[in-house]
């Protein structure tokens, strides 16, 4: 693979990795706090998250060479800062481990992959469009907060595209944190040296907890990430075994919960940037951004406190402009094959207006609902087009 290893895949790596950092790492240290967590048990979780993206990836890119890049579930980190109240650690672990049993069943029963190819295609590039919508809108809001980083980085954006387009988005980051280094935009703080060790915590079993807890965890993380993660792929022209992945990511819950790794799944934005042509031409290689995404994770994990703060000095408005320009182009294509079809074409704009609208009933997001409108909407004009239809038309 060394030999094949290209810039652009170093870049996206990169990319998805500060951008999976950066915009949720603040949820996980408010879900340490309402438990109390130590600051060794702080950094342990820290290091059971790294590691376990890390290999979940690596194992998933490595052994179907596709860019199936996993994540820590950022709806069940929000999850647990309000579900966590009066809850103690050990109960807490024993609902990562239920939710990590549930989710390997579910990929070893193979029914969740079976349901998700009743998805439309136009659904399907809807839905990955609405959620990477915001990324987009990030570029122009980041202009509030510093409009000279982002007209320079989108300067040189618009250049990379006309005279070095494979080398663009490395260019856009380049120049950014240059800008970012001689503005002195760069957050100054103490970082933390220290390597982070596993800190074991024996689970406790109480079935208040479970119901409360647990069982939403898998459901968010089911309904919130994994949906998404399989629309990504698919709509980047990948077939992923969807029932392995749910294995993996299970089976690495289980492993790792003890030590704070409370729930992995399927990525969908920071898939969206190894999957999409800025890793690569090639679709055949673009697993090794993965590869190099993967490999970074289990760093930050071994490295604990130092590299999270690494990642958190950053401004806001570099890594929502970066992300935002690395990722236009596969916003653009979703919306091209969800509009494509005319008859399609309402049910597809149902679904994309409900997931950017951000949406949230009975605890579930806006990406479930955006899938079951958008399918709704679909069926509903279709028999409303069959039966306006003359009979001597109908098969």
């Amino acid at each position: 693979m060394g030999s094949g290893l290209k810039l652009s895949h170093l870049v996206a790596g990169f990319i998805a990795v500060l951008l999976g950092y950066t915009s949720s790492v603040a949820i996980i240290f408010q879900a340490l706090e309402v438990l109390g967590a130590s600051q060794a048990e702080a950094n342990s979780w820290m290091l059971a998250l790294g590691v376990g993206m890390g290999a979940s990836g690596l194992i998933l890119s490595l052994r179907y060479r596709m860019p199936i890049l996993t994540a820590w579930s950022t709806p069940g980190a929000a999850l647990l800062v309000v579900g966590l109240d009066g809850v103690t650690m050990p109960e807490a672990i024993g609902a990562f481990l239920f939710c990590g049993l549930l989710l390997t069943l579910t990929g070893l029963s193979g029914w969740f992959e079976k349901l998700s190819h009743l998805i439309p295609d136009a659904i399907g590039n809807a839905l990955l469009a609405g959620i990477l919508f915001k990324f987009g809108l990030g570029i122009f809001v980041s202009t509030e907060e510093n409009l000279p980083l982002v007209a320079v980085m989108c300067a040189v954006y618009l250049a990379g595209r006309i005279w070095f387009a494979r080398f663009a988005i490395p260019a856009v980051l380049l120049a950014g944190c240059l800008f970012c280094a001689a503005t002195g935009a760069f957050e100054q703080g103490a970082l933390d040296l220290s390597l982070a060790r596993p800190v074991a915590v024996l689970p406790e079993f109480s079935l208040p907890v479970l119901i409360g807890v647990g069982l939403p965890l898998f459901i968010v993380t089911m309904a919130s990430q994994n949906t998404p993660g399989v629309v990504t792929l698919r709509a980047a022209g990948y077939a992923p075994p969807v029932s392995a992945c749910l294995t993996v990511t299970g089976l690495t819950t289980l492993v790792l919960a003890p030590f704070g790794g409370y729930a992995f799944n399927l990525a969908a934005i920071t898939a969206a940037i190894c999957a999409g042509p800025e890793a690569d031409d090639n679709p055949d290689t673009r697993y090794r951004a993965v590869v190099v995404a993967g490999l970074l994770y289990m760093l930050v994990g071994i490295l604990g406190a130092a590299v999270v703060g690494l990642f958190t000095i950053a401004p806001k408005a570099l890594v929502m402009t970066v992300a935002g320009l690395a990722l236009l182009g596969t916003i653009g294509t979703s919306l091209q094959a969800a509009l494509a079809a005319p008859e399609r074409r309402e049910a597809a704009l149902v679904t994309f207006m409900t997931t950017v609208s951000g949406i949230g009933f009975l605890g579930i997001g806006a990406p479930l609902w955006a899938v079951l409108l958008g399918m709704g909407t679909g069926a509903a004009l279709s028999l409303s087009a069959r039966a306006r239809r003359p009979a001597a038309a109908r098969p």
